[in-house]
């Protein structure tokens, strides 16, 4: 068995005061080292397939947003265009459309506007105008929260997705206002800035945060300028990692202000049950009409029959999605807040004291002549540039038009194929770990399979033995097994202590390698147990 040095031994003590993100930079150095290895980096979630089509319609849109803007200043030579004209641009999309048939992305295009035409009844003079403006970016985002039709398309993907619709007795797509964002993080930064500067969050407020969860969600709130106490909503391995309701009877304490929680869940790759939203929706309604909820559901694509909280609760819910997973855009920084036109921050806004109230006058008076009436969303987009350049604010076009391109292309893919597809990816890879492992895997209704945890005394019980298993965790811990995975072959993986997950464990990405390289995975899991047995039996004198 190999020997780690000292250096490593030293940082193996830092661990406590590493988030995982910063140690999977010690283990990326680590199986980096020999130049005889391929590096198998599962630690982060970033994935290796993405939605091709959108971004094929992405290039034809910028093909007829040119051939709009070359249509004036031609006595210039072509040097100068111009910008978007309404008049007559259905026609010519029509006629660019015949002349790129053949064209890869031109016919989701032209299907695309179709369906906005004739499925929302939107203007299809008004949307081809708006995403040629879009595109060519030759604007401010107009108004700065979102584009106006963009953000009627992406609410509907969005809320097709969430599982919301018309079963709460009124319209929720109507009722629900979009903010566009740069990705779920920056929807973050924005959240926890303008929820402070409006004096809802203030340094020592509780916080219920429901864990196990992305480790920069518990990182956020310890922060000097926020001061956030933190009370852990636990869910439990036992139960298939849903919350019980032992648990969630902590948010009836009234001195918890909010309620963040990310599902399906990172790193446990787990919905949340209807019983679950239920019995959360029953703590709301009994006495907590005054508790936030913020729920970062990015996953939720990756579920079968997801449900988000804001369907349940849109009163009191922030919903934060992004498109970086399921469309392979993280890159791109695609997200939104979304938040129902009557909810809890602007009642709690609203009744905050008198002397409050003016000190947020003062703070919103150079952009509105009434600033009491001034919505919390709109306070987030004023807030995204402080204030003063709030005219300055909002998601670039060109970003906006893909988005809107991607919720479109989720829209209409009503057989569900793309989404299958990814679904089937990522199964593969679980079964292909597990396969290396020797093992066979779990299955769970509620598994997103984005990730799996491995749970290193129940792994080890399970190849070896009791006996052999309480000898392992006694005498080695799962930093140190992630640490010789990385370092003689080359396998990142994170631990799960930094996510809160309560049992030994690592954290294994199944979006952002190749199936074969997950059997590989599996397979260097088994053969560094096994070694970890031999030292066992050897011990025992057998």
């Amino acid at each position: 068995m190999a020997e780690m040095d000292d250096s490593i031994m030293n940082n193996l003590k830092r661990l406590d005061e590493l988030s995982p993100f910063e140690f999977k930079e010690l283990l990326i150095k680590l199986a980096s080292r020999s130049s005889e290895k391929i590096m198998l980096n599962a630690g982060r979630g970033n994935p290796n397939f993405l939605a091709l089509e959108p971004r094929y319609a992405y290039l034809q849109l910028g093909k007829f947003a040119l051939s709009e803007a070359e249509r004036h200043f031609g006595y210039m030579g072509n040097l100068i265009g111009g910008h978007c004209e309404k008049d007559g641009i259905e026609a010519r999309f029509e006629i660019f459309v015949r002349n790129h048939w053949e064209e890869r992305g031109t016919r989701f295009l032209n299907s695309a506007v179709s369906y906005v035409r004739d499925y929302l009844g939107l203007s299809a003079g008004d949307f081809l105008c708006e995403m040629v403006q879009g595109y060519l970016g030759c604007d401010y985002p107009s108004p700065p929260r979102m584009l106006p039709l963009a953000e009627q398309i992406v609410k509907r993907y969005l809320l097709k997705e969430m599982g919301a619709g018309y079963d709460l007795g009124y319209s929720i797509v109507e009722e629900t206002q979009l903010f566009a964002v740069e990705g779920g993080t920056g929807a973050m930064a924005y959240l926890f800035e303008s929820l402070k500067a409006n004096h809802i969050l203030n340094p020592g407020d509780k916080i219920a945060i429901a864990v196990p969860i992305f480790s920069p969600y518990l990182e956020i709130p310890r922060l000097d300028q926020y001061r956030l106490e933190i009370v852990e909503v636990r869910a439990s391995p036992k139960l298939g990692y849903q919350i019980p309701d032992d648990e969630l009877d902590k948010l009836k304490n009234p001195e918890i202000k909010a309620f963040f929680l990310v599902n399906p869940g990172n790193p446990t790759a787990v919905k949340l049950e209807r019983s679950v939203l239920q019995k959360l929706k029953e703590i709301v309604e009994a006495g907590r009409r005054d508790l936030i909820i913020i729920t970062d559901d990015v996953y939720a694509t990756f579920a079968d029959g997801f449900k988000s909280v804001y369907s349940v609760l849109p009163h009191n819910t922030i919903l934060v999605y992004s498109f970086s997973k399921y469309f392979g855009a993280t890159g791109w920084r695609l997200g939104v807040i979304a938040l129902h036109r009557c909810n809890v921050v602007d009642e709690l806004i609203a009744s905050l004291p008198e002397e409050i109230q003016e000190e947020l006058d003062r703070r919103y008076e150079t952009i509105t002549p009434n600033p009491r009436e001034l919505k919390f969303i709109d306070r987030l987009v004023a807030d995204s540039r402080n204030v003063a350049l709030r005219h300055t604010a909002g998601l670039s076009t060109p970003q906006q038009v893909q988005m809107v391109l991607f919720a479109l292309y989720g829209l209409m893919d009503e057989k569900e194929i793309y989404k299958d597809a990814v679904k089937r990816i990522l199964r593969r890879r679980y079964r292909a770990l597990y396969r290396g492992i020797g093992l066979r895997p779990g299955e769970n209704p509620n598994y997103t399979y984005y990730y799996t945890i491995l749970d290193m005394e129940e792994l080890s019980e399970r190849l070896y033995g009791k006996e052999f298993s309480e000898w392992f965790m006694e005498k080695f811990p799962p930093e140190e097994f992630i640490m010789r995975l990385a370092e003689e072959a080359g396998v990142v993986l994170l631990p799960g202590r930094g996510f809160e997950v309560p049992h030994p464990s690592a954290r294994v990405s199944l979006a952002n390698l190749r199936e074969i390289d997950y059997l590989s995975i599996g397979r260097t899991i088994r053969r560094i147990l096994d070694e970890y047995y031999e030292q066992f039996m050897k011990e025992k004198g057998v």
